[in-house]
């Protein structure tokens, strides 16, 4: 039977594959190649995103110069105010950011030093709105009347000349 066994074996060739090596060189080309790509996306990404003095948004964009207007006072902007609007039993709210327009200069320091009166009074104006109160055009100029009023409330160096809303969302 071993006999047998023997035969059976150098008549059958035994095909018994050893892991082929890959070749050096084939491994340094295609390291090469990833570095490569890795350091083209790099270049493209510091070009498109870390640039100084361009902003990706701004990309194949002029840039305008205007003119500002002489009247056009020295604008101190608020954070944004989030308010539920009154008699929505919280299913409306407000959201609306507010610039204003100084008098002076000296103004600014003025509005600093008391703005934590000054958000608390226009938050609880915002908040007492209801929503056709500001909904309308003329609610709105009403609402920003209202807030300047209220803001030269506490200043005494100068005014607020006019409030701008820069954003204004109700939901």
């Amino acid at each position: 039977m071993a006999e047998e066994k023997e035969e059976l074996l150098d008549e059958v060739e035994i095909d018994d594959p050893a892991p082929k090596k890959k070749s050096p060189l084939k491994m340094i080309i295609i390291l090469i190649v990833v570095l490569a790509l890795m350091g083209g996306g790099g270049y493209f990404a510091y070009m498109k995103f870390f640039q100084p003095g361009q902003s990706p948004a701004a990309e194949g964009v002029e840039e305008t110069v205007e003119e500002v207007s002489p009247n056009l006072g020295i604008m101190f902007s608020l954070d944004p105010f989030i308010v539920n609007l009154a008699g929505s039993q919280g299913k409306r709210f407000l959201k609306v950011a507010v610039s204003l327009e100084l008098s002076a200069p000296e103004v600014h320091a003025e509005v600093k030093e008391n703005i934590q009166k000054i958000m608390d009074s226009i938050l609880v104006l915002l908040s007492s709105k209801n929503f056709e109160d500001v909904y309308s055009v003329q609610g709105k100029f009403k609402l920003k009347d209202e807030i300047t009023i209220r803001v030269n409330r506490f200043l005494i160096l100068g005014h607020i000349k006019e409030a701008y809303f820069t954003e204004f969302i109700i939901q």
